[in-house]
């Protein structure tokens, strides 16, 4: 197989992993495979990009940011959120 028959493998610049529960679930932002903080939102991503030198990132494009667990607009965990059991009294 010559090089170019072969598939294009990219790693994107910014992977934005699955969320994550907490008080306010948020995802965390990975940038060159070095975690670089926290969001709470799209204005968070576009924020950590801005502080790194990315200006005017394209949140669509798979080269540029890679979306794990859901897109831009999954900011809530897809698993139901249980209140803790409790043992009946006796």
């Amino acid at each position: 197989m010559t090089e170019s028959e072969s598939p294009r493998v990219t790693r994107p610049t910014m992977v934005v992993l699955g969320v994550q529960q907490g008080e306010t679930p948020y995802r965390l932002v990975e940038v060159a495979g070095e975690l670089v903080g926290k969001a709470h939102s799209v204005l968070d991503i576009i924020e950590i990009a801005r502080q790194l030198g990315m200006h005017d990132i394209d949140l669509d494009d798979p080269d540029v940011v890679r979306w794990v667990g859901g897109d831009k607009f999954t900011w809530t965990p897809w698993w139901p959120r249980h209140p803790p059991h409790h043992e009946p009294r006796a």
